[in-house]
């Protein structure tokens, strides 16, 4: 089998990619930039774009399956950048497997396409999309998932994974955000930190993708369908940003800010950016501040049901051994 990996130079896909060569998978990827890393797994990487449907076209020849993992993730941001990767790209892939005849197609999702003000407290696969989202990210991954659940169907069979905050060795976003967040020894944030959040480890989410893979060569009844994938293993933000700065050699006293003030500040931040005209990913958001006053976390059953899903690694196992990484 030959499977193409979206993305597969990014955090969550170079791990997908280094365990589908270590099962002797033939693995091929797709990305904007050169890749030394994954040549030297043995990984035939294409460069090219998304929204490029030709480019698409030839990395997917002679494929079996695809594992769809590229996106443009972020808290902030206009609508066009992320629309023209995560849908229009999104699209890209789906017409060219049914055009060269790939049946199989995994796509890297998100738990943020249903998060709502106010949170999420055990959310499973029932829980519809919001009405409307507070960023162009989830927005964009909604609207990709569900042209990817609609696709499936005879000739193509489909599901979608919804990680949520995938950290672990080598992670690029969530620890060193927060790393950069302490000054003078203090994280100063919106909420005092006590709502429960869920988080991935990256081998974790690597494992899932590959588990619904196999899934799906099988024919198992899981086309079509969306599964969260975490931890299984809620805690509060203030426990979690701790570990991750202790695995990091950082302490720091958890300051807070004023709900109403924090919402303010996110509120003119978009103003300002919309007037400026930038097109930052990662700056302060509405959607941000709820993310990190509101609890979000989500049941798993349906994925250990459906695909035999349990957590790789634990969450302090994982801590641990970033720390004895650092």
């Amino acid at each position: 089998m030959r499977v193409l990996v979206t993305g597969g130079s990014g955090f969550l896909g170079q791990e997908i990619c280094r365990r589908l060569v270590a099962r002797g998978t033939a693995v091929s990827s797709l990305g904007r930039r050169p890749s030394p890393a994954l040549e030297s797994l043995g990984v035939r990487h294409h460069q090219g774009d998304l929204a490029d449907p030709a480019a698409v076209s030839r990395a997917l020849a002679g494929c079996d399956a695809v594992i769809h993992n590229a996106a443009l993730a972020g808290v902030s941001g206009p609508l066009a950048p992320y629309w023209r990767t995560n849908v229009v790209g999104t699209r890209n892939v789906i017409d060219q497997c049914r055009a060269r005849g790939v049946g199989t197609l995994v796509h890297t999702s998100t738990a943020s396409v249903v998060f709502r003000p106010g949170g999420l407290e055990n959310a499973d696969e029932r829980c519809p999309y919001p009405r409307r989202h507070l960023a162009a990210y989830p927005r964009t991954k909604a609207h990709a998932e569900a042209l990817v659940l609609a696709a499936h169907g005879p000739g193509l069979a489909t599901v979608s994974l919804r990680p949520h905050i995938i950290w672990g060795p080598g992670d690029p976003h969530f620890a060193p955000a927060l790393a950069r967040a302490v000054r003078a020894g203090r994280l100063v944030l919106p909420g005092d930190g006590t709502n429960l959040v869920d988080t991935t480890h990256l081998h974790t989410a690597a494992d899932a993708h590959l588990l619904a893979l196999d899934r799906l060569r099988e024919g198992r009844t899981v086309g079509g369908r969306a599964y969260f994938i975490t931890q299984d293993d809620p805690r509060p933000l203030r426990d979690i940003a701790a570990a991750f700065l202790r695995a990091a050699g950082l302490r720091a006293t958890w300051c807070t800010v004023p709900r109403p003030l924090a919402h303010a500040a996110a509120a003119g931040s978009e103003a300002a950016l919309r007037l400026a005209g930038l097109t930052r990913t990662h700056a302060l958001s509405r959607f941000l501040v709820a993310e990190l006053v509101h609890p979000h976390w989500f049941s798993v059953e349906a994925a250990r049901r459906d695909l035999e899903f349990e957590p790789t690694i634990t969450f302090d196992a994982g801590i641990t051994a970033l720390s004895a990484a650092a």
